[in-house]
């Protein structure tokens, strides 16, 4: 790092310091403020936000390291969030608009019942310790550590602190501010390194002919360990479909909308930007693994960004991987300081003044950072493929958070016994899948069955979950009492905000979600082609 590499990360420290100071200006007079910008917000600061609360360093970490050990495959990921944000704002956000809800569990409580709140209040917060918050920073501080020569701790402490300043703050108003600033530094530092990578490679040509020809084709065998084509293609839709439709990190951001159209065709536009990570993280990831073969998949961005950035560039990049940390980490932040005020803190205290809740999720968000710190020394046991170790956890927790979500939205006759039901079968399945392969990779002695267990792939994994999570659901809803009218209330409603049938407005957000569809086809159509021809 020289003196203008220095002087450029400055630069992006003060530029989002002022955007969080302009936006917070208005965000502490009430919750909805905090929690949901006051629901003003438009759509392009929606789709850039939820871009950039998704683009973590754990995406140019991972991408990048898989992509050198497998190739495109990992970008199935990528492409098929193009076409679930399409189901995020097609389907989920009109339900979640009509019923005006905070928070994801409060959505399954007026589907369902409080039970059903408080457990994915729980596991969400959970799975935010676990996926989110502690990844993203121990990405964060790997590549920190090998650019800036830092302590590990002392990476993610200053880290924290720099995304908390905002964050606390400022709530979701200057959480998404900042992450549209952040969105194109991103971007643009990914650009830079994926120019570079793949021209020190040699070009797309050189390339080819350096890897195995299987490294540019999406579908993988069936035995594939971490990407077969059934579990991509039923698997993965699955995590999707609960990350990106019912999480509460992705889905908040929708709710700050100012209407229906806004905040779909900010979905939309973040289904464009989803996109892009196969070309500008994948990529370079592939480039990488040619310069630079006998590197670490976890080591290999911060090598490349150490050996193949001139001065300038190389803070803009460092710059861009900051910028996709903070704006996952202050997402993640707010997010979690929702669920606590709103799933808890306001149930305990249902009288509590609008101050009060704001400080109360701050207070939480404090918390919930120290327990991320404390789980960081135990993710390498997982998986030395960052990425893949965060879609695996993942996969476990999500089938049947996603088929309860599902099944309530398609079919009325759902009810709470059977949602609750096949939460609790499910977390059970996949708890059991989770401690049998920490047990496998960590040599503990385990029954023969765990191990068979662990042994499966984790998308083959997500598709058992999720058949059994249906079968639960159906089948003690059909056996049970028949839902109350007040959790259907919602299907009767149409009082949507901004959902005023026609014109121009939705004929453009039609055309935009086909053309997405078109796109998403043709790449796979494109990068199917060395399948094909190796068969």
């Amino acid at each position: 790092m020289a003196g203008l590499d220095f002087a450029l990360l400055g630069a992006y420290f003060l530029v989002v310091a002022g955007i969080g100071v302009w936006s917070a200006k208005r965000s502490l007079k009430d919750s909805r403020s905090y929690f949901l910008g006051g629901g003003t917000v438009g759509w392009l600061a929606i789709g850039t936000s939820l871009f950039a609360s998704n683009i973590s360093a754990e995406h140019f970490i991972g991408l990048t390291g898989t992509g050198a050990t497998s190739g495109l495959a990992v970008g199935q990921f990528e492409w098929l969030a193009c076409l679930i944000l399409l189901l995020l704002g097609w389907l989920f956000v009109p339900f979640y608009m009509r019923t005006g809800v905070f928070t994801m569990p409060e959505f399954l409580e007026k589907r369902y019942n409080a039970a059903c709140r408080t457990y994915l209040s729980s596991i969400s917060l959970i799975a935010y310790v676990f996926t989110k918050i502690s990844v993203a920073i121990y990405a964060g501080t790997l590549v920190l550590t090998e650019i800036l020569g830092w302590d590990m701790w002392a990476s993610a402490i200053v880290l924290i602190v720099a995304t908390g300043a905002y964050t606390v703050f400022g709530g979701l108003r200057a959480v998404i501010y900042t992450e549209l600033f952040q969105a194109f530094v991103l971007i643009a530092g990914a650009v830079f390194l994926t120019i570079a990578s793949v021209s020190q490679a040699g070009g797309l040509n050189v390339m080819v002919e350096k890897v195995d020809a299987d490294f540019f084709n999406l579908w993988k065998a069936m035995d594939h360990p971490d990407f077969p084509w059934t579990g991509i293609l039923f698997g993965a839709p699955i995590v999707g479909i609960w990350y990106w439709c019912t999480d509460q990190m992705i889905v908040q951001r929708t709710l700050a909308a100012k209407n229906l159209k806004q905040a779909r065709r900010g979905t939309i536009l973040a289904g464009f930007l989803k996109i892009l990570p196969v070309f500008i993280l994948v990529l370079p990831g592939i480039a990488g693994g040619t310069l630079f073969p006998d590197t670490a998949p976890d080591e290999l961005y911060s090598k490349m960004v150490n050996e193949l950035l001139p001065a300038g560039i190389k803070g803009i990049v460092v710059a861009a991987l900051l910028a996709a940390l903070m704006s996952s980490l202050a997402a993640v932040f707010n997010s979690s300081s929702t669920l606590v005020v709103m799933d808890f803190y306001k149930k305990w205290r249902p009288g509590a003044p609008e101050k009060e809740l704001v400080r109360a999720g701050q207070v939480a968000t404090v918390v919930l950072v120290l327990i991320g710190l404390a789980w960081l020394p135990f993710i390498g046991h997982m998986s030395n493929q960052l990425y893949i170790y965060l879609q695996s956890v993942q996969a476990y927790i999500s089938p049947p958070i996603a088929a309860v979500f599902l099944v309530g939205i398609l079919w009325r006759r759902a009810n709470s016994t059977g949602a609750l039901a096949a939460l609790l079968s499910g977390f059970v399945l996949g708890a059991v899948r989770f401690v049998s392969e920490v047990g496998v990779k960590s040599g503990w002695a385990m029954p023969t069955w765990m191990s068979n267990y662990a042994s499966y792939n984790f998308l083959h994994i997500a598709i058992f979950l999720f058949a059994v999570a249906m079968v639960v659901i159906v089948f003690v809803s059909v056996v049970t009492a028949k839902p109350t009218p007040e959790n259907l209330a919602m299907f009767s409603r149409s009082d949507t905000p901004g959902d005023s049938g026609g014109g121009k407005s939705s004929a453009l957000n039609i055309i935009l979600s086909v053309l997405l569809v078109l796109i998403v086809l043709m790449c796979w159509a494109y990068f199917s082609k060395w399948f094909f021809v190796s068969q």
